[in-house]
């Protein structure tokens, strides 16, 4: 429905919007709909996942609205649990959709505050209509990927849990083993050893015992063959696929100091997808931003903000420390040195994470242009 408005000879023309704004939880989803400010909201509970309940509210609302069939609908989430299947339904029925960073949406700061499904919902349709209106920094819209694109991530966040739960099985292992006095190291004749420790007085290690550290034993063997199946798969990819995020993979790892797993993530997690306009989106989305505070006479730095994507953040740190070992006479590390090489402890680790940023900003530029980082070596080799 479109109205026209007289400001002296010209006319403005207003699309009418059904806003609508999605609670998820596991068992219903509360909806709300709108038309702008000032309407009483009407609200909605239908059964999780019910796709076409769904269907049917938005039909309902639009009748209830005065809104012809074709009008354009506007919807919100909250980026969560439930992923961003949602979200690919509601573009494929003609629903234009955001995803919400949760941790953006403005709350009461009061000690004490009503918190309901209800409440939430009208709050979040009301932050929809201001951002379509134009208050774009009312809260922070999640770029959604691709579903394949989606799918080439599961690769190396399994490698990820599957290396914390190879830790987890020695940890066990070596703690059950000092809580009886024995310090060993876990070879691969592990097993065999079992049958020839003793205890401080000379005894063979509990029956019980041993059991536990057999399954334990066993447990750890499994997972570290999981983790060989999967980098043998990856290497594999990165041989032979042509996918375009693979050769952003094989461009990075010309850089002396990233091999495939750090190029892995950096490409799949944030540079294969992401559209970035300029280096301070690049260090955001890192979370490896300052974040000051001040407020009359009270001014410090808070550190960085630690949002965004945690993987990309760890592994840049990581590189970084990399970074000056196999690049040291790049512009990077030679900024490093002379401004916190010759400091404390605490001064270079906080250098670290500034060098970090850096070189997360040159390796995007040097997937967008080509430009290699000033002063950096290329490998020989490849793999």
């Amino acid at each position: 429905m479109n109205t026209e408005t007289t400001h002296g000879n010209e006319y403005t023309s207003f699309q009418a919007y059904l806003y609508m704004a999605i609670e998820l939880s596991l068992s219903e989803w509360k909806l709300g709909f709108s038309i702008g400010f000032g309407q009483e909201p009407r609200l909605r509970t239908i059964k999780a996942r019910n796709l076409a309940a769904l269907k049917d509210e938005i039909s309902a609302a639009k009748k209830r609205f005065s809104l012809p069939e074709d009008a354009p609908v506007l919807s919100c989430y909250e980026a969560g649990r439930d992923g961003m299947w949602i979200h690919r339904y509601l573009l494929s029925i003609g629903v234009e959709n955001l995803v919400i960073d949760s941790s953006s949406i403005e709350v009461n700061r009061k000690a004490k505050r009503a918190k309901t499904d209800k409440l939430d919902v009208k709050k979040m349709l009301m932050m929809l209509m201001r951002y379509q209106l134009g208050e774009e920094k009312v809260w922070s819209v999640v770029q959604v990927p691709g579903l394949e694109t989606e799918d080439h991530r599961h690769l190396h966040r399994e490698l990820d849990i599957l290396k914390a739960e190879r830790t987890r099985h020695i940890n066990r292992i070596k703690g059950l083993l000092i809580g009886q006095g024995i310090g060993i190291s876990i070879q691969a004749d592990f097993l065999e050893q079992l049958n020839t420790i003793r205890l401080w007085d000379g005894a063979p290690l509990p029956a019980g015992l041993q059991r536990r550290l057999r399954y334990e034993y066993q447990g750890l063997q499994f997972v570290e063959e999981q983790i060989e199946t999967l980098e043998a798969e990856r290497l594999d990819i990165v041989r032979h696929s042509t996918r375009a995020d693979v050769e952003m993979v094989r461009q990075l790892m010309r850089l002396k100091g990233i091999g495939v797993a750090s190029a892995w993530v950096f490409v799949m997690e944030f540079f294969a997808w992401r559209c970035f306009r300029n280096r301070r989106e690049v260090g955001s989305l890192a979370g490896l931003t300052p974040t000051p505070y001040q407020s009359g006479d009270s001014s410090r730095e808070q550190g960085i903000s630690k949002e965004g994507n945690t993987l990309v953040r760890s592994m840049a740190i990581q590189i970084a420390w990399g970074w000056l070992q196999h690049q040291p006479e790049s512009k990077l590390s030679r900024w490093y040195q002379e401004r916190y090489g010759k400091g404390s402890s605490s001064l270079r680790k906080i250098g670290i994470v500034a060098l970090a940023r850096r070189m997360l900003v040159d390796l995007w530029r040097y997937l967008e242009t080509g430009w290699i980082p000033e002063g950096a070596e290329l490998k020989t080799h490849l793999l």
